[in-house]
């Protein structure tokens, strides 16, 4: 069930009016937001539900035992064991497989269809146990409130991945709905969808023409191919947690922000604090502090980031493509890490030169994320450079609205020009300007998300 369907507002005209009737009495909501949760989830796979429903339950017993204080660090195990277990059998079994038998070590392939959003819940789920064994947060005795918190249908299939210390306290008590919430909601799912319908999905297309066949365009086509792929993936993604957060705002929820304008990032850890910003801590808290984070000096710093960016790059997928594309953004920022600490680049160096590099760098990296194979995303780097420029194809239009979102972040991120971003009279003929789009312009759809296949 897409967010930009009827079948979408068929489904909140069902929930959201005794949503509202029963939030008084949490019990009797919780329950009401399990149950349609469950729907939402299960209405791409029925048999998905076991898998998030064993999760669930698992996490929380699990959580309940860490809370008794003896065997702690089995009981945490256990649940690592089967998150991670459930995560890998699924997503890498058959790349692990493929891999092994290339050096002669056989393993059974099974075809195993990814259930939709399963990175997502089960690193949401995880994170509850790691948080209690830590003494972070209390223990949760409510199985149908941790089971709220796991399946909450805004942010379940592509996050934001919540953490258990922000969204568990908010199910504990009577959400209160304000006019604010209902506008700022509305004007959250508005962005979003403007994002996926008039700027994803119309970028989309090209990327596929572009990428399907890398080894006959020209340079001019791969070049601007691999850009429009960069605001493809980008408006797509955060246009899909901007409407999940618009959703869960008018419900009375506060989503935590998942993008900040990452494409004007003066330096790489600058673009990873405002890029997929849930994952991005997910793994700074549960994987770069354990391994010691900065503690152990200059070098232990940088195995540990190498290795942080390299396990992300394959929580994204089972391909090699995917590895290269860590390990590229593990070197960027080994590399570049002093540099951008140092007074000479952040007062003398141009904050444009900054964001210039920072953006043509991210937009190489993305040819590995993009490409179908390896040796594809070789050849379109090297096409890049080598290859004659001719006609790109992109139409002029493509180019106009990449530019206008552009410069509507470069004025946001300015001290002075956000003012005039924030004026109201702006934001309500933006708003208009969208909503005009959508109903003249744009074609309804039904695309899938990108980040659903992760």
């Amino acid at each position: 069930m897409f967010f930009h369907t009827w079948i979408f507002a068929l489904f909140m005209l069902a929930v959201f009016p005794i949503y509202l009737l029963t939030r008084k009495n949490v019990q009797v909501m919780n329950v009401w937001l399990l149950i349609w949760s469950y729907v939402f989830y299960g209405w791409w796979d029925p048999f998905n539900l076991i898998l998030i429903a064993a999760t669930t339950a698992f996490d929380w017993y699990m959580g309940i035992l860490i809370g008794k204080g003896t065997r702690k660090k089995l009981w945490i195990t256990l649940s690592l064991v089967s998150n991670l277990g459930l995560l890998g059998f699924y997503k890498y079994w058959g790349f692990a497989a493929q891999n092994l038998a290339a050096i002669g070590i056989p393993l059974p392939v099974a075809q195993l269809a990814l259930p939709v959003g399963i990175s997502f819940f089960t690193f949401q789920s995880m994170s509850y146990t790691i948080d209690v064994y830590r003494g972070d947060i209390p223990v949760e005795k409510s199985l149908i409130r941790f089971a709220a918190f796991v399946s909450l249908f805004p942010q379940l299939v592509a996050g934001p991945i919540e953490r258990a210390s922000n969204l568990l306290p908010q199910l504990q008590k009577a959400p209160t709905i304000t006019k604010d919430d209902l506008t700022e909601g509305l004007s959250h799912f508005l962005v979003g969808l403007f994002k996926k319908i008039a700027l994803a999905d119309y970028l989309g297309p090209y990327v596929d023409q572009v990428y399907a066949s890398p080894g006959e365009q020209p340079a001019s086509a791969l070049v601007l191919g691999t850009i429009a792929f960069a605001w493809q993936i980008y408006f797509d993604f955060s246009g899909y947690t901007d409407m999940a957060r618009g959703v869960g705002r008018m419900m009375g929820f506060r989503f935590m922000l998942n993008f900040n304008n990452p494409y004007v990032a003066t330096g790489l850890g600058d673009f990873w604090g405002r890029w997929h910003i849930s994952l991005s801590t997910w793994f700074k808290d549960y994987v770069y502090f354990p391994l010691g984070g900065n503690r152990g000096g200059k070098w232990m710093t940088y195995r540990n980031m190498v290795i942080t960016m390299l396990i992300s790059g394959i929580w994204h997928g089972a391909a090699w493509t995917f590895v290269i594309w860590g390990a590229l953004h593990a070197i960027g920022r080994v590399v570049t890490r002093e540099l951008e600490l140092t007074a000479f680049y952040r007062d003398r160096v141009p904050r444009v030169l900054k964001q210039a590099a920072v953006f043509v760098f991210v937009c190489l990296c993305w040819v590995f994320f993009r490409a179908a194979s390896v040796g594809d995303a070789w050849l379109v780097i090297s096409r890049m450079f080598t290859a004659p420029w001719g006609r790109s194809g992109m139409p002029a239009m493509m180019l106009a609205m990449i530019g206008a979102v552009w410069a509507w972040q470069f004025l946001a991120e300015s001290s002075k020009a956000r003012k005039v971003v924030e004026w109201a009279p702006v934001q309500v003929a933006a708003a208009c300007a969208m909503v005009a789009y959508l109903a003249i312009v744009a074609q309804s759809g039904n695309q899938a998300f990108i980040y659903f296949q992760f």
